[in-house]
């Protein structure tokens, strides 16, 4: 049987690579179709084109790695099942729990890969991707710019009524400090900059207020230069910061933004979820790939990839559902992220039972 757990193998990993590099060109091509007039309307850099189809590869990949799996699966598994393979292990007492195991130790390895990319590859590539969406396709804002509240610690919180990222400037600026939820002072301006030059933020109509059991302290400068303990970028990080950061740092991020008590909080954990349950879906995908596909079937090879490829949708379907119930709604960002693996897991099991049968 070790011969054919490694031919079962080699036919999972080698079947998954080809439906990447088919599908990738073709997605870069339909991109490109879509994008060509806003690349020479906005006259965009050849470099920089070349650029961001290297990171939408990367960003393509993780986004339908879901399909190319069923889609390996489901091809060589059926081939397997026509030459009637898979009935001659079976009848020779090969159990299908037994048939499964090379299964699972090439979705073990796709997993390992989908964790790592996923980790310390993918968001790099987002970075970039995104920033160049932003810049030459959407041309929108790619972060809150009014209104901004944050907690910068457990004592102080800053209040701008907007922000300039570009000029790195704020308006209206407010820090409150507090010691025992009592505010000790408090420092209004009618602007705050960052000046790179000095290292240093410029405070204009400056204004302190320092309250004290004998009263009040009143201080006005028309212009203060100062260090505060927050970085100018931290009043609003762009939208998709999350999404760019790799493992430790995105963690960090999350535990400053949730004390900061930002409202993208929810946004932020879903990320981080969907880095853990990516990777598990791969041996959810693989059992129900190996349970339609193991028998033969009246239509052949194409009523199987035509049910991998409905499955496959479906589940990113469900994905991007839950996706925008947590990125609009106070949904838990645990159930967006795991919920497709729980509901598809238990289909699995399902399908699984009626293939043993």
């Amino acid at each position: 049987m070790k011969i054919m757990d490694w031919y079962i193998i080699k036919k999972y990993l080698s079947t998954f690579v080809v439906m990447i590099l088919l599908f990738i060109p073709i997605g870069i091509m339909v991109d490109m179709a879509e994008k060509i007039d806003k690349f020479k309307e906005n006259e965009v850099p050849t470099q920089a084109i070349l650029s961001y189809y290297l990171d939408f590869t990367w960003y393509f990949g993780n986004l339908l790695f879901p399909i190319f799996l069923f889609l390996a699966v489901i091809w060589f598994t059926s081939k397997l099942a026509n030459n009637t393979e898979i009935i001659a292990l079976l009848s020779s007492g090969i159990s299908f729990s037994r048939f499964l195991t090379p299964y699972l130790v090439s979705a073990g390895i796709i997993a390992l890969f989908a964790f790592f990319s996923g980790m310390f590859i993918v968001p790099k590539s987002n970075a970039s991707y995104n920033a160049f969406q932003y810049k030459y396709i959407a041309k929108k804002n790619d972060r809150q710019t009014k209104n901004l509240i944050k907690q910068i610690n457990p004592k102080e919180y800053i209040f701008v009524s907007s922000y300039d990222p570009i000029r790195k400037s704020a308006n209206n600026f407010t820090l409150e400090h507090f010691e025992e939820n009592i505010m000790t002072f408090k420092i209004q301006s009618s602007s705050i900059r960052w000046v790179d030059k000095d290292s240093v933020f410029r405070l204009s109509s400056y204004v302190r207020r320092s309250f004290t059991d004998n009263g009040e302290i009143y201080l006005r400068r028309n212009r203060l230069d100062t260090l505060f303990d927050f970085k100018i970028d931290d009043l609003s990080p762009v939208n998709y910061k999350a999404e760019t950061l790799t493992f430790s740092p995105l963690n960090k991020f999350i535990e400053k933004e949730r004390e900061g008590g930002s409202v993208m909080i929810n946004s932020h954990l879903l990320v981080r979820h969907k880095r853990w349950s990516l990777p598990f879906s791969a041996f959810v995908l693989t059992l129900i790939g190996v349970s339609v596909s193991s028998f033969k079937r009246r239509g052949g090879m194409g009523v199987n990839l035509a049910l991998g490829i409905s499955l496959g949708f479906l589940f990113i379907f469900f994905d991007k559902i839950f996706s925008v119930l947590v990125n609009k709604s106070n949904f838990s960002p645990f159930l967006g992220a795991w919920l497709p693996v729980f509901i598809f897991g238990s289909l699995a099991i399902f399908l699984l039972n009626r293939a043993r049968s």
